[in-house]
């Protein structure tokens, strides 16, 4: 059994340079904590996310919602191509053992809701919109913090 830590980093695949920024940041912070970067795998936040996690040396797995592994960025470390569409968030929740959520919409608020339903701890870094339950960061540093103190025990 894996005793690796899985944090899923979602959010807008459209975002501007301050947004890339955080989520950059907030792959190095998990990166630099030892978790397994997991997202869906195409650009915007989840691009920038890998791109932070590989910089840090760490690993990142994308979880793509068409069927061709070409389409995802090239940060990742990993990829899955799953042909389900925004099904596809399904199987990110389900498989993190926390979510960051940076920016994003409604397939971002999709993901979040359905983590929350499963028990699973899910922080809001720039985020527009709330669920309850929904854990608020101030910084990328402060939401990697909060994900991995709720899922290392530390």
């Amino acid at each position: 059994m894996s005793t690796a830590v899985y944090i899923a980093v979602i959010g807008g695949s459209e975002i501007g340079p301050e947004m890339a920024a955080q989520a950059r940041e907030v792959g190095r912070e998990l990166a630099r904590r030892g978790a397994v970067l997991l997202c869906g795998g195409l650009g915007g936040v989840m691009a920038a996310a890998a791109q932070g996690a590989r910089e840090a040396g760490g690993v990142s797995l994308g979880i793509l919602p068409d069927g061709d592994r070409r389409r995802a960025n090239p940060f990742l470390t990993y990829t899955i191509a799953t042909n389900l569409g925004h099904a596809r968030n399904v199987l990110i929740a389900h498989s993190a053992d926390a979510l960051i959520a940076i920016d994003g919409s409604h397939g971002t608020i999709s993901e979040a809701a359905i983590a929350l339903k499963l028990g699973k701890p899910v922080i809001a870094l720039h985020a527009a919109w709330d669920l309850p339950g929904l854990q608020r960061a101030a910084s990328a540093a402060q939401a990697a913090a909060l994900a991995w103190a709720a899922v290392s025990g530390q």
